[in-house]
């Protein structure tokens, strides 16, 4: 049996970071944990509160913890956009012997905005209202880059190739 793997992303909305996820579900067979529909799944009047937050990846970090006991591969679909919250999932990937790929969407700023700003992007992933320009740049402004002990991997979400990233990624 082979390591079991943890996939984080780091990067803006709208970077491609589901796209990727998707696809390295489709080639791996690793569970898609993706944080949008599971926190549809989970509260009837989302508010995106700190509370509701705290629940929500309470829950997903326990998921993330129970699966690679299993030694099931795991996709965190979410921005991991603080070193803080890398660093936790790390140790818990870490606690089973499982490897951590941290994988950088370093798409062009003006393309992840437009994407982040459109409707498609609200009814993909189930939000009720489409995300305000205040909130893409606040986002933006607080993420912590991969640091070079994190070992992570860059990806350029502006057009993505499958083939090429299931190279990159040696899947």
């Amino acid at each position: 049996m082979s390591q079991a793997k943890l996939y984080l992303f780091v990067g803006a909305p709208g970077a491609g970071k589901t796209t990727v996820a998707t696809l390295i579900h489709e080639a791996t067979g690793a569970v898609h944990l993706w944080a949008d529909h599971e926190r549809q799944a989970m509260f009837d009047d989302i508010d995106h509160s700190k509370q509701e937050s705290e629940e929500l990846y309470t829950r997903l970090n326990a998921r993330t913890d129970a699966l690679l006991a299993e030694g099931k591969s795991v996709i965190f679909d979410t921005n991991f956009n603080y070193r803080k919250d890398r660093d936790n999932l790390r140790a818990i990937a870490d606690k089973h012997g499982a490897e951590t790929c941290i994988i950088w969407m370093q798409t062009p700023i003006e393309v992840a905005r437009e994407r982040a700003l459109h409707d498609d992007h609200r009814d993909r992933n189930g939000y009720q209202n489409s995300m305000q320009p205040a909130e893409f740049e606040r986002l933006i402004d607080h993420l912590e880059p991969p640091t070079d002990n994190e070992r992570f991997m860059s990806i350029d979400g502006s057009s993505i190739d499958a083939e090429a990233i299931k190279r990159q990624l040696g899947i």
